[in-house]
């Protein structure tokens, strides 16, 4: 196709995007239909280029533009040619078969890759201007203490591409004219990516997830009132003046949105930006709570709303409820059945926490799912192992609770029930590392006692080594307790023996941990006595 002067680095004939080959590690530049043929093959291990954010932006990008085009051509396998994949592109975009849609510069009054049309074609009283990459990125931070921003002055078209990306899928609200997507509750939100993916390369999940889409694609149109072939797919092919919004039900249930008026442009040689406010939000979905059918969005059942992740990110007590509880429905990314049955594979969460005006941090998590986890989820056993799950997750707080307590006492040197405020907030940054640390090993640890061939007995070992790392941090708190010698004995003496005692107590809520210690000391006094 030949690509005219005005439409500038055009994604379906230039080699823009960068990634490293799968078999050696060499950098390839690839243009969009090349890197389809390249991702159908698994050929492709990373794109050097990508920020951590902007990880589940571009794969749902690629996945959701892929699903448009197959349901288009009525295939549900991937294309085999890179020729195969322009035509399949061009043909979603009929008013442009210029492929001026797939270009990242093209005059105002006509669309550009994820950009609007500019009804009345000017741009001459837009006033945001950017020439870094990263400052038209959704990524806020205070007083640049986390990522510096305007750090990618030498941007290269693949860096405005995936910024672009990151800020029209990903972005909330951030004050009047600044409106944000429809795929999650609210302006203040957050969008999730959380799914299923084979252990190994992009290329396993992409077509993983693009076969749950395209099977789920009917249900999703009836559940959520969507257009099942006529929709809008491409939200930016639609002409925006910034005044009225789309009808959420005129969407395609694979629907690629935009949520600002900003358009690239091309001045000598460099890409810059430059943007405006809006009226209004682009797609009119405020009262949908998220509810879009994103392939990738657990829902709150019980609230009616997409998840949102707060600034304590995916805790192992949030992905234990997502994997294994009943108050999110799962979202159709989070499907075991569209893997191969060999496949190890790893439960996926990513996504950015916002808050009003700021970003609270990037969280992403990746937890190995083990076969026989597998085989659970897959029969609907998601009770048993929510129960277990559970358990855990109260015995850890239950052992968290008297180490608390342990260190409470030895901050009031060795006084029981008379901790100052200072000395309850010490005990509180003490024992703080401890779940952490069981946070960072809770799913390790889990999956050791389901493919146990005693899952009583793996657990009992687990409680017990529980206990003595929550142990091993009173005994690191030693040296900030007392230092005099008869206070520090005592402190540290009354510490241990509320710690151990807790464990033998009625009171105390993890009775295997009770009995066995009963045992031990039954035990120990009959070993005692037959000695006498």
């Amino acid at each position: 196709m030949t690509i005219a002067p005005e439409l500038q680095f055009c994604l379906l004939t230039e080699p823009l995007i960068r990634y490293r080959r799968a078999s050696d590690g060499r950098t390839v530049c690839a243009n969009l239909p090349e890197l389809f043929v390249a991702l159908s093959a698994d050929e492709v291990r990373d794109y050097p280029a990508l920020r951590p954010h902007q990880r589940h932006p571009w794969h749902a990008f690629l996945v959701q533009l892929a699903a448009i085009a197959l349901h288009k051509a009525n295939r549900t396998a991937a294309l085999e040619t890179a020729q195969e994949w322009r035509d399949a592109l061009l043909v979603l975009t009929p008013d442009d078969p210029d492929g001026a849609a797939w270009c990242l510069v093209s005059p105002p009054n006509r669309p550009a890759l994820l950009q609007a049309a500019v009804v009345g074609g000017s741009i001459s009283d837009w006033k945001s201007e950017s020439f870094a990459a990263d400052e038209i990125d959704m990524l806020v931070t205070s007083k640049n203490h986390d990522v510096k921003g305007s750090r990618a002055r030498r941007s290269q078209p693949e860096d405005w591409l995936f910024a672009l990306l990151s800020l029209q899928t990903q972005e909330g609200f951030l004050g009047a004219g600044n409106y944000g997507i429809s795929r999650m509750n609210g302006g203040f939100a957050s969008k999730p990516g959380v799914g299923v993916a084979a252990v190994g390369f992009p290329g396993a999940r992409w077509m993983r997830d693009i076969a749950a889409l395209l099977k789920r694609r009917d249900r999703t149109v009836e559940a959520h009132g969507l257009q099942g072939d006529e929709g809008l797919a491409l939200v930016w092919l639609a002409p925006w003046d910034g005044l009225g919004s789309l009808s959420f039900s005129k969407l395609d249930p694979f629907y690629i949105e935009i949520c600002r008026r900003i358009r690239l442009r091309c001045v000598d040689g460099e890409i810059m930006s430059v943007g405006t406010g809006s009226k209004a939000a682009r797609i009119a979905a405020k009262e949908l709570n998220g509810l879009t059918g994103d392939a990738w969005t657990p829902i709150d059942v019980e609230g009616g709303k997409a998840l949102t992740i707060t600034a304590n990110g995916f805790t192992y007590k949030l992905v234990s409820e997502l994997m294994f509880g009943g108050k999110y429905q799962a979202p159709v990314a989070q499907n075991f059945d569209h893997s191969a049955k060999g496949d190890s594979l790893i439960f996926v969460t990513q996504g950015v926490t916002r808050g009003q005006g700021k970003t609270e941090g990037y969280h992403e998590r990746r937890v190995p799912v083990s076969p026989k986890v597998r085989g659970l989820l897959m029969t609907n056993q998601k009770a048993h192992l929510e129960r277990i799950a559970g358990q855990r997750i109260s015995a850890i707080g239950e052992v968290r609770k008297l180490l608390w307590l342990a260190l409470a006492v030895l901050f009031s040197n060795g006084a029981s029930g008379d901790s100052s405020e200072g000395n309850k907030a010490k005990a509180s940054k003490f024992s703080a590392p401890f779940e952490e640390a069981e946070d960072a090993r809770f799913f390790d640890d889990l999956n050791e006692e389901i493919e146990a061939a005693d899952p009583s007995e793996r657990r009992l070992q687990w409680l017990l080594e529980l206990v003595e790392r929550a142990e091993a941090i009173l005994k690191v708190a030693f040296d900030a307790g007392p230092r005099s010698g008869i206070q520090k004995y005592r402190a540290q003496s009354a510490a241990l023996s509320r710690f151990h005692g807790g464990l033998r107590s009625d009171k105390f809520q993890i009775t295997d941990l009770v009995n066995y210690y009963r045992q031990q000391t039954t035990k120990h006094q009959e070993e005692t006595s037959d000695h006498a």
